[in-house]
């Protein structure tokens, strides 16, 4: 039975791993302050936890899954960065390191962290290899990769930095990693959906590429497109009406809808039962979008790219039990 710790959990992508696994697992507590996020793991899972944060917490996992807010080391965000002295959003990364160095002599075998591309800039680097040596003073070997949702069978260009910390001298080989063929992107689309996904604002369709009304980001102040999805989707975001978003549907010439709710928690590897029960809980007006669902889609972890980094820990685990 492996015990996770889920930090800064939003909707519980780690949980969806496992339990997609198949691997005995209990889930020893769950983080999160983001109220309608708790309601909505709530629903998906055991309706056990309110929000908290994860300032001076402390329980013993095996495997401790943290993706501490990105906003602050995003390209669409203030790029604030993370550093340790600092207040953003971001820096939440250094009391996971705080929580470990609680735990005494006794800490978690994985250590698993996820964040925005952004942590790689130039200017955002610093951070990035504090977080490093930190961890190898706590007794880790830390390796890194950027993992491609669409290398996992999903159809999105979500780029994240995955870092996987094993404790005592082990060396977590990404390149061993189980990727699969990307899938169609219409297995993830929705038919005919509400045509209050429709994209009408003159503003938006001038950004569409490809759009008979299409200005060239030359020729005006914000540089953002949309993209149309071709292929594969775009990165999911927060919110789909706005330029850039995840990409946009053709409908007919010069006709387009945005994503719609589910079909971007297609996109993030939950399935429609795992929906219902969240917009049960999450109602929207009929006419209206579902910014919430929108909101957790966009910050949560693509399960399948978790699945295969799971599958490769627990590999190892079954190794030394084996031997």
């Amino acid at each position: 039975m492996i015990k996770i710790l889920e930090l800064f959990g939003g909707i519980g992508a780690p949980r969806k791993a496992l339990l997609n696994l198949g691997y005995p697992h209990k889930s020893i507590d769950y983080v999160e302050i983001d109220e309608k996020a708790v309601r909505t793991y709530n629903a998906l899972y055991d309706h056990l936890h309110k929000p908290q944060s994860v300032i001076g917490w402390n329980l013993r996992p095996d495997i401790l899954v943290h993706g501490s807010p990105c906003q602050d080391f995003s390209r669409a965000g203030k790029r604030l960065g993370g550093k340790d002295e600092d207040k953003t959003r971001s820096s939440l990364m250094w009391e996971t390191l705080r929580i470990i160095k609680s735990m005494g002599e006794w800490k978690p075998k994985v250590v698993i962290w996820e964040n925005v591309k952004g942590v790689l800039a130039k200017d955002m680097i610093h951070s990035f290899n504090k977080y490093f040596i930190e961890m190898e003073r706590l007794g880790y070997t830390s390796n890194y990769d950027v993992l491609d949702a669409r290398h996992f069978g999903i159809p999105q260009t979500r780029e994240r930095v995955f870092v996987v910390s094993m404790l005592n001298g082990e060396w977590f080989d990404f390149s061993r990693l189980r990727t699969r063929p990307m899938q169609p992107i219409q297995k993830f689309l929705e038919n005919n959906p509400d045509d209050k996904y429709t994209v009408t604002s003159q503003s938006m369709l001038s950004r569409i590429r490809g759009s008979s009304t299409f200005v060239p980001p030359s020729e005006r102040t914000f540089k953002g497109s949309c993209e149309v999805i071709d292929q594969y989707a775009y990165t999911v975001t927060t919110r789909q009406d706005r330029s850039p978003n995840s990409g946009v549907v053709k409908i007919a010439d010069n006709k387009y809808r945005l994503l719609t709710e589910r079909e971007c928690w297609r996109l993030m590897g939950f399935d429609d039962e795992d929906f219902d029960k969240v917009a049960a809980e999450h109602p929207a007006r009929p006419q209206f979008k579902n910014a919430a669902l929108y909101h957790q889609a966009g910050n949560s972890i693509v399960v399948q790219v978790l699945e295969a980094i799971f599958e490769l820990i627990l590999s190892k685990v079954e190794e030394r039990e084996d031997k």
